[in-house]
């Protein structure tokens, strides 16, 4: 694997809309055994956890000290969602952001589900832990429908 390949997989991995849905295809297609290119689409998406809720405390703390028109907003909206779902995530909580995650589609991956935590005040331990079991279900899900689609193994091309 050439340098180009591992930075641009390992970007794509932390990218927000890509993801590991996305790095682990890309390195594929550019070469990589299907084995490396999983575990660095993998490794890369486990860092989005840390990462988010890291991102999103330091920045919250920083607006909300310094704008008032920022709270005004936040706790209209935070405070609006947490009433219309605290119902589900009352019932699904810390599994419901697992599942979540572990759905390898656009916009359902580690930087929402971390935000969806953080937005519901849930337990950051607990939380990157739901998000780092999505991770590993989505990079399941995603190696296993590559390995099964374009590989020898495939069930989708006849073999004879």
């Amino acid at each position: 694997m050439n340098g180009m390949t591992f930075w641009s997989t390992l970007l794509l991995s932390l990218a927000p809309i890509s993801e590991l849905r996305g790095a682990i295809p890309w390195a594929f297609y550019r070469g990589v055994p299907l084995c490396y290119a999983a575990l660095l689409g993998y490794a890369g998406n486990l860092l989005v956890g840390p990462i988010a809720f890291t991102f999103l405390a330091s920045l919250h703390t920083l607006l909300y000290r310094h704008l008032s028109w920022y709270v005004k907003l936040f706790d209209y909206f935070v405070v609006r969602t947490r009433k219309k779902v605290a119902r589900a995530v009352e019932r699904f909580g810390i599994w419901g952001i697992m599942l979540f995650v572990a759905i390898p589609l656009p916009f359902t991956g580690a930087w929402t589900g971390t935000l969806a935590a953080w937005i519901f005040g849930l337990d950051k331990k607990r939380s990157l832990l739901a998000v780092f079991g999505g991770v590993t279900i989505a990079a399941l899900i995603v190696t296993s429908v590559i390995y099964l689609g374009f590989s020898d193994h495939s069930i989708f091309v006849k073999h004879f």
